[in-house]
């Protein structure tokens, strides 16, 4: 199994390799070239991404939630693998997507708006909008599921005394409740965006985040 998952990953092993060993310097190099790369990584797999959505025919903002989603969250995935079974406790493990996820929201979103809105402010004396789409829905959506996965959570360490562990049946049921729970959020995200059921059907379930309004800073 060790050389099969060699042999797939030999590309990211070679192109990862101009990173130079963390004992140079301080370690500067490594987590510089480090942070480089990974960004270079993401912009390819979000780009690949959206290209296959493209030639598919799906919605910008369904290939977001799946291909790019999956493409960007695979390695995080992995890693809070090896860490539950590296560790003694589960706080590597949740840590490492909870960091994740807030990185993503509050640094990658956030960082881009604030230069932005400064740019827009400085060079055209407006203020920056982008037209919600189907914001509201969406993130209404993942805030149900993100809460029943944190009851999820603090029923196993009830129940099992840990977030992680306990016998296989329980194993296996959280399992099928967490991915559950993910496909409830595609499957309801693609139905509102699709609109399957008529127009007037999703409406109302903006959720004060209203889509499709023009900008009003552009023409």
């Amino acid at each position: 199994m060790d050389a099969v998952f060699h042999f797939l990953t030999i590309g990211w092993k070679l192109f990862f390799s101009v990173i130079p060993p963390a004992h140079y310097y301080g370690g500067l190099p490594c987590f510089v070239l480090s942070l480089a790369v990974i960004g270079i990584v993401t912009y390819v797999v979000g780009e690949f991404a959206n290209l296959f959505g493209c030639v598919l025919g799906i919605k910008p903002g369904i290939t977001a939630i799946t291909f790019v989603a999956l493409g960007t969250s695979l390695p995080d995935t992995f890693a809070s693998m090896q860490a539950a079974q590296q560790e003694k406790y589960a706080d590597a493990a949740v840590g490492n997507v909870t960091g994740s996820n807030s990185v993503n929201v509050f640094l990658g979103l956030g960082l881009p708006w604030v230069i932005a809105c400064a740019f827009e402010q400085a060079k055209y004396g407006r203020g920056y909008y982008v037209p919600a789409g189907s914001l509201g829905f969406s993130v209404v959506v993942f805030i149900i599921c993100a809460c029943l996965c944190i009851v999820c959570l603090l029923f196993r360490r009830w129940k099992v005394g840990g977030e992680l562990g306990g016998s296989k049946n329980g194993r296996v049921m959280s399992l099928i409740f967490l991915v559950s729970l993910w496909f409830i959020y595609i499957i309801m995200s693609v139905l509102q965006a699709y609109e399957v059921g008529g127009k007037t059907v999703w409406s109302g379930l903006t959720f004060g985040i209203e889509g499709g309004v023009k900008c009003p800073y552009r023409a």
